[in-house]
C-alpha cells in the first residue's frame, strides 16, 4: 500500500474509489469518498480513506486525511456528457476491487465504516475486516451498469444484496434507483434503515414501519455535485454517534442544502458550519 507510512486509529473510515472526472476544465478529483472524507473531518472525527489511485499523494483538498492507497496505473474515470436527451455518463476506466487485506490493521477497530463504491469496487468480503463496526452504505456504484462503450445505466448489481443486509444504514438517491418505486421498495426490504434523498425535495427515512420526511431550506444552487455524499456522511457520523435518527437527518439535510452553494470539493462544510447547525437543532429541541 502507498500513502501514510504509519497509520493511527481513526473514528470514521470511508472505502471506495477516488475518481478522476473528465471535464471541460481538465481532470477533476471526485467520487463519494472525497466528499465524505472531508465532511466527516468537519464533523470533528479522525478520518481514514481506503482507495485505489495512481498518484503518490491525494488531491490537496484531502491532505488532512489519512489515506491507504492501493497503487494503480489509472484511476477510475468518468465523464458526464450533455445531450439533447439529457445527461449521459460514460465510464472510461474502472480500476481494482478493494480487498480486506488492503485495510491497515490499526483501522480494523474503526467504529464507523462508510462503504462508498462508485463502480462495483466494494464487495461484502470487505466487511470481514470490520466485525464490530457500524456500517454505512451509499450503494450508488452497486446500482449502475455500463455497456462496452462505457455508457452508464441503472442496473442493480446482484452482489449488492449482501451489503444491503449487513449495513446498519443505507443512503440512496432517487436517481440511484432510476426513480423506480419498486426498486426503492426492494431496497427497503433488504435493510433495516433506508434513507432516500430527493434533491430539493428533501429526504425520506424508512425505519421499520416508521417513515419520516425532512425538507431542506431553499438555497441558490451553484453545484449539486457531492451533495448526496455529504448528506450521507453527516447522517452516518451523527446517527452512529448519538442513535438519534431525526437529529441526524435534520443535520444532514441542513449541511447538504448549504453544500450546493459551493462548487466541487469546496462543497463539504467547515467545522464552524456544522457547529452552527448543531446549535440550531439543539435549540429547536
Amino acid at each position: 500500500m502507498r500513502g501514510q507510512t504509519a497509520y493511527t486509529p481513526v473514528d470514521y473510515l470511508v472505502i471506495g474509489h477516488l475518481t478522476q472526472d473528465i471535464t471541460p476544465l481538465g481532470l477533476v478529483p471526485g467520487g463519494t469518498v472525497s466528499y465524505a472524507a472531508l465532511t466527516a473531518a468537519a464533523m470533528g472525527l479522525r478520518v481514514g480513506l481506503l482507495t485505489a489511485f495512481p498518484e503518490e499523494t491525494l488531491p490537496p483538498q484531502l491532505s488532512g486525511v489519512q489515506a491507504a492507497i492501493h497503487p494503480v496505473s489509472q484511476a477510475t474515470t468518468f465523464e458526464n456528457l450533455t445531450t439533447p436527451f439529457g445527461r449521459t455518463q460514460i465510464i472510461h476506466h474502472m480500476t481494482d476491487v478493494l480487498q480486506p487485506e488492503m485495510v491497515p490493521p490499526v483501522w480494523r477497530q474503526t467504529p464507523i465504516v462508510h462503504l462508498g463504491p462508485i463502480a462495483h469496487e466494494v464487495t461484502e468480503h470487505i466487511l470481514d475486516a470490520f466485525p464490530k463496526a457500524s456500517i454505512g452504505l451509499t450503494p450508488q456504484g452497486l446500482m449502475r451498469q455500463w455497456d462496452q462503450d462505457g455508457r452508464v445505466t441503472y442496473g442493480h448489481w446482484p452482489q449488492a444484496a449482501g451489503l444491503f443486509s449487513k449495513a446498519n444504514a443505507v443512503v440512496i438517491s432517487v436517481e440511484d434507483a432510476a426513480h423506480n418505486e419498486e426498486t426503492i421498495a426492494r431496497c427497503r426490504e433488504q435493510t433495516n434503515l433506508l434513507v432516500v434523498t430527493e434533491g430539493d425535495h428533501g429526504a425520506h427515512i424508512y425505519s421499520g414501519a416508521q417513515m419520516l420526511h425532512f425538507a431542506p431550506p431553499k438555497r441558490e444552487e451553484v453545484d449539486a455535485t457531492g451533495a448526496g455524499d455529504i448528506f450521507a456522511a453527516v447522517f452516518f457520523c451523527h446517527f452512529f454517534t448519538t442513535g438519534n435518527i431525526a437529529s441526524a437527518a435534520r443535520l444532514a439535510t441542513l449541511v447538504a442544502a448549504n453544500s450546493i452553494t459551493r462548487a466541487g470539493l469546496n462543497g463539504p462544510p467547515q467545522p464552524a458550519e456544522v457547529r452552527k447547525y448543531l446549535t440550531e437543532i439543539n435549540e429547536e429541541n
